[in-house]
């Protein structure tokens, strides 16, 4: 079984309106009510590639209810923590362009910690945990950090899909994935990232930190995969961007979905590779239709074996 973990999920408020006068009032042309989060979306395009996973993490209130809800009309299982105040709300405001409004995070007590670590804890080596987006205001920056090292002591295979120092402190407990952008690569690696040659010389000194396979997007440019016996990048399909939220996560379910199944890395980074932009081409998360479609633009160039 694949678990995703989520410990900041949110309602997404998606607005489409064509232009926003400050100080004045604003009518929207469109609006859509999606559960957010990470791992929530993992799940989400990994039941529509058809796999089975379980949701994990904290949620609390009518917005909490709503994600529940949302998540049971779709036949994802799901076992959250439930806590006091409302799930948080994000507002995607889309105009010309995209900007984004994140809520904060709600209070997460010691005892609703504790739970979740109780659930972790019923994890095996035969599964697999993802751990993915933000940590709430409430929860100290070690607490991703005690589930890797869980995880690495009873041999359970994790992904770390976060950024920053967090994803830094994941990085020697040896995740089986890791999915930074070209930002948040020259962020580990104290440098700059623009090309895909960038990636190809700057990523080996990320894999002696820890993590056994990275993936590398670089928006339209293209994608790198590497480990420590293959290099190989890839095309992506061109399409008009619709999306750019949930494409990333889109990208760890597809690989998830063929390595769980096959152990085939490069089958993997291609089917990612397609995830990531069949939901960026769409307005919601990825459905495998439009990932079967996408599949043969997908071209794999094997750098080093």
């Amino acid at each position: 079984m694949i678990y995703t973990c989520t410990l900041n999920p949110s309602i997404d408020y998606v607005v489409e309106i064509e232009e926003v006068i400050m100080g004045d009032l604003n009518r929207a042309q469109k609006t859509s009510f999606y559960p957010g989060g990470k791992g929530i979306n993992v799940s989400r395009v990994l039941r529509n590639l058809g796999l089975p996973s379980t949701a994990l993490g904290f949620a609390g209130g009518f917005t909490g209810k709503f994600i529940q809800d949302f998540l049971e009309h779709e036949g994802i299982q799901h076992s959250f923590v439930e806590h006091e105040e409302p799930t948080r709300v994000n507002i995607k405001l889309k105009t010309d362009e995209e900007t984004e409004i994140n809520g904060r995070g709600p209070q997460i007590t010691e005892e609703q910690q504790k739970r979740l670590l109780e659930q972790i804890a019923a994890i095996t080596p035969h599964d697999v945990l993802v751990l993915a987006g933000s940590l709430p205001p409430s929860l100290p920056v070690s607490f991703y950090e005690e589930v890797a090292a869980y995880c690495k002591n009873k041999e359970i295979p994790f992904v770390a899909d976060t950024g920053g120092i967090v994803l830094k402190r994941l990085l020697s407990y040896n995740p089986i994935l890791i999915k930074p952008n070209q930002h948040e690569l020259g962020d580990l690696l104290h440098t700059k990232i623009h090309t895909i040659e960038d990636v190809l010389q700057n990523g080996e000194a990320l894999l002696e930190q820890g993590p056994e396979n990275i993936m590398v997007t670089l928006g339209g440019h293209g994608a790198v995969f590497m480990n420590k016996k293959v290099k190989a990048v890839a095309t992506v399909p061109k399409g008009k961007l619709k999306n750019s939220v949930g494409a990333g996560d889109s990208t760890v379910a597809g690989f998830l979905a063929v390595y769980q199944q096959t152990g085939d890395v490069l089958e993997a980074f291609k089917t990612a590779v397609a995830c990531g932009s069949a939901t960026a081409f769409s307005d919601d998360l990825c459905t495998k239709a439009e990932v079967e479609h996408l599949l043969p633009q997908v071209q794999i160039h094997i750098i080093k074996k």
